[in-house]
């Protein structure tokens, strides 16, 4: 006798099935704007695909998917960890990328934030209150910093103003420096831009 099946059974079955790759795939570039190639990558193991989409739920996508294949997948080959063994978790790894994108920590101090993390557990919060890394975003503080460095390297105020771009680079290096680094990178630029034209 023929195995008849209802449309409804097999219905139910299909929902109770896992996602293959292939349709990851899709959906990572679809849902997250990824592209084919870093999908891949991600799909091409299901525990990392996991990570992921843990990590980049109500997150910029492709700051996650950077963070996941290059500091998170370095920091493992280097220590011998597969993804599952990760000594920073997916909801850690999403906290501190919410501290770079509220500006509480600059995008070079999160990666020493997450060394700290690979090697302790600690979550980011934490590790940014204990070394005292919140980035400097207040305004005066920041103008003082500024105002002091344009004072003391009046040949370099001069180069900018007469069209050496690449002296406002070294520049910000110079507030950071003062600043302990803790200084908005952001808020430096743009006041040193507008302080140094004309």
């Amino acid at each position: 006798l023929p195995l008849v099946l209802s449309q409804d059974l097999i219905d139910h079955v299909a929902r109770g099935l896992p996602e293959l790759p292939d349709e990851i795939k899709e959906r990572f570039v679809a849902d997250f704007g990824l592209s084919a190639y870093d999908s891949g990558v991600l799909v091409a193991d299901i525990d990392t695909a996991d990570y992921f989409e843990e990590v980049a739920n109500g997150r910029d996508p492709k700051l996650a998917v950077n963070w996941v294949t290059g500091n998170l997948f370095g920091a493992l080959n280097k220590a011998g960890l597969q993804i599952t063994e990760s000594p920073v978790a997916p909801e850690s790894l999403g906290e501190l990328l919410d501290l770079v994108e509220d500006g509480t920590i600059s995008g070079r101090m999160a990666k020493d934030v997450f060394e700290e993390m690979m090697a302790t557990g600690k979550d980011a919060a934490d590790i940014v209150e204990e070394k005292g890394l919140e980035q400097i975003t207040d305004g005066a503080e920041i103008e003082a910093a500024v105002d002091r460095v344009i004072a003391e390297n009046p040949d370099q105020a001069r180069d900018v103003r007469d069209g050496k771009e690449k002296t406002i680079g070294w520049f910000v290096g110079q507030v950071m420096q003062a600043t302990g680094g803790k200084a908005n990178p952001k808020m430096v630029n743009e006041l040193l831009r507008k302080k140094l034209s004309g």
